[in-house]
């Protein structure tokens, strides 16, 4: 019928069929006018409507959302559809999701002696995707800076130079807690980043004290100033084995879904103060609004808001106060 369709107004509805039955694929000229004045079936209305709900689900989540996840997000607005049928009418929309492309770890190792154990150990159960593990907010906190083959951790390139990023993230929900980007791979990069999670989480009256802290041993974490500030609140640091990606699993993933969520997807960009902004929102979409399968289907806000309505914040009250 499409090919029909395409040609008749260049050969003819009759001369299209004859040559189409002619090489093996019989069809009247009848049988094509009675399909094209036939009115749409159920099904068709169907697909229509929803597929108008599975482009602005698509649209609003940054475009990266696969079958699985447009599928979840459907369920959970109340619109019922089949997983198969989503995928059906996505293919054939051409709509797919974001594919992360893989390469080398290259973590700069800092030099000196190394007095900061591994907490984790490597504590990747298969159920969990092979990520470590946690049972509340605040146990464990996860650091990298996303990296480029063959150099320096850069993640960006932008018309007016490379920027960097350092991310912090919390393995019970995936929330990224704290984050910042910079034209320096300086150990301020990382302090910014990790300065952020602790006052947001001490905003929220949340105590940090006898919180783990793993990242690799890039130099920007096994910086003096750094160290110092982990102990300062009360968190014990962590760090795997050097350039070995496994040990520091849950950041690379996710560094490794914003380079190609963000970066990659929606670039090129300008400068600094460019990427700074869309990263603001992507975090804020990220923590807020994206699902993730590990945690359940559901965003990283969610899942700590759904921990702290049966376990009610404790922090004392001078706590919040000093954040503010």
């Amino acid at each position: 019928m499409d090919f029909i369709d395409h040609h008749r107004h260049e050969f003819g509805v009759e001369p299209i069929c004859r040559t189409l039955t002619a090489a093996g694929t019989k069809i009247a000229p009848s049988t094509y006018y009675a399909a094209a004045t036939r009115q749409p079936s159920k099904r068709d209305l169907r697909d229509a409507q929803l597929l108008v709900e599975i482009r602005r689900v698509h649209v609003q989540n940054y475009g990266v959302y696969g079958a699985r996840k447009v599928h979840a997000q459907l369920r959970r607005e109340g619109i019922d559809a089949a997983r198969c049928t989503v995928e059906r009418l996505m293919r054939a929309d051409g709509l797919h999701g974001v594919s992360r492309a893989k390469g080398p770890r290259t973590t700069v190792p800092g030099k000196g002696p190394e007095r900061r154990p591994d907490l984790v150990e490597r504590d990747f159960p298969p159920q969990a995707g092979g990520a470590p593990t946690a049972t509340a907010p605040n146990q464990l906190w996860v650091a990298d800076i996303p990296p480029q083959a063959g150099g320096a951790p850069t993640y960006c390139r932008t018309f007016a130079g490379w920027v960097y990023a350092a991310f912090v993230i919390d393995v019970f929900s995936r929330m990224v807690v704290g984050w910042q980007v910079s034209k320096s791979l300086r150990t301020d990069l990382a302090l910014d980043a990790l300065e952020m999670g602790l006052w947001n989480r001490r905003r929220h009256g949340q105590d940090v004290t006898g919180l783990k802290h793993h990242s690799d041993k890039g130099v920007q974490y096994v910086a003096i100033r750094y160290t110092q500030r982990l102990a300062e609140a009360g968190a014990a640091a962590s760090v795997g084995s050097t350039g070995d990606s496994y040990d520091n699993a849950l950041a690379e993933a996710f560094n490794s879904l914003f380079k190609a969520e963000l970066v990659r997807n929606h670039g090129p960009w300008r400068g600094i103060d460019d990427l700074e902004i869309a990263t603001a929102e992507y975090i804020d979409w990220f923590n807020h609004q994206r699902l993730h399968g590990e945690i359940g289907m559901v965003p990283p806000a969610e899942k700590e808001n759904t921990y702290h309505q049966h376990h009610p914040v404790t922090a004392p009250a001078d706590t919040v106060l000093a954040s503010l």
